[in-house]
């Protein structure tokens, strides 16, 4: 089933010079990129982009890292999106993820870990309309 999902590569992957070396790797799986520009949210947006995770340990780390520096989101359109790209995405924790995965080359920790997928459906479509508006989504 086609579907859509949010990507981001997140601060320490933007510093690291991988913006190239993670698009590459949609592609080559066949993901199309419908959109896609570089932001640099403040704290307050990112405590609010992931609001679900408020009252856990990690929150306040977390949301300072991500209002870091810039990063670069992006929806991935393609077959069962979601699925293959937390696949190509690996685990959380890098030293967890499968040999080959973007996580477990390129991540230092289960923070700074390099990118960030939807994990459903309906989170796409809340993080997607975060970031993008109708306008801005191509190929649609």
């Amino acid at each position: 089933m086609k579907e859509r999902t949010l990507s981001i590569i997140k601060p320490d992957a933007v510093a690291k010079g991988l913006i190239g070396e993670v698009i590459k790797r949609f592609e080559q799986a066949g993901f199309k990129i419908i959109a896609m520009k570089m932001v640099h949210m403040s704290k307050e947006q990112a405590e609010e982009f992931y609001a679900v995770h408020r009252g856990r340990d990690y929150f306040e780390g977390f949301t300072a890292f991500m209002s870091s520096g810039p990063l670069v989101v992006m929806v991935l359109e393609g077959e069962e999106v979601i699925t293959r790209n937390r696949e190509l995405m690996g685990a959380t924790d890098p030293i967890e993820a499968a040999k080959g995965t973007i996580r477990r080359e390129f991540a230092t920790d289960g923070r700074r870990n390099v990118v960030h997928g939807s994990d459903s459906p309906e989170t796409a479509a809340f993080e997607i309309g975060y970031f993008f508006d109708d306008l801005e989504l191509v190929g649609t």
